[in-house]
């Protein structure tokens, strides 16, 4: 295929022609099975620098304008989006038209950005100014109720911004060290921090 892109801060192998940044985001929608919103697709596709953003927004909206993908539900507050029959049909005609390594390493950073959201979406961070310092009050959720929420002193904005995410980072390690240490738990506790 012919290279048809701007192709400011794409890596070595990336994806430098309109149709396969189309065939690129139709064969994420399709292999995630997931509905995902706009910015975690564009985001998924540059953050391992396989397209140029803006080629990638732009051929988004184009595959929204032709019937490829459509709107499905509104989660988090943002639009996500699934493929139409048509969009299936390319994403599993075309997708052999990619590289394996695009493929992956796009595929792998849609997991791990849908992963990060739901860790967020489950678990919550807030950092408020106080006299002293900051208040890092921190929440995981179990449904619909707190299962445990705590609240950790940090004498400067940075070291709050540190506490903040190491507790995105592993929050289920968080609850089970808590949940161990306040039942006398030994055992777990080790194999918490382990």
């Amino acid at each position: 295929m012919a290279f048809d892109t701007f192709d400011e801060g794409v890596t070595l192998g990336g994806v430098r022609s309109k149709n396969e940044i189309r065939i690129l985001i139709c064969y994420l929608l399709n292999c995630v099975k997931e509905n995902m919103d706009k910015e975690l697709v564009v985001q998924a596709i540059t953050i391992e620098e396989l397209a140029n953003y803006f080629e990638v927004s732009a051929a988004f909206d184009d595959l929204i304008k032709n019937g490829n993908i459509k709107e499905s539900d509104i989660v988090d507050g943002l639009h996500t989006y699934e493929l139409t029959d048509n969009g299936k049909m390319i994403a599993n005609q075309l997708e052999s038209v990619l590289s394996y390594t695009v493929k992956e390493k796009a595929y792998v950073s849609a997991i791990k950005l849908l992963g990060e959201k739901k860790k967020r979406r489950e678990n919550s961070v807030e950092i408020k100014k106080t006299e002293n310092g900051f208040d890092v009050i921190c929440k995981i959720s179990g449904g619909d109720m707190d299962l445990l929420s705590f609240t950790l002193y940090a004498p400067n904005y940075e070291q709050a911004m540190v506490m903040k995410k190491n507790f995105y980072d592993s929050p289920s390690t968080v609850y089970k060290v808590m949940l161990a240490l306040m039942t006398k738990d030994k055992e777990n506790v080790g194999e918490a921090l382990e």
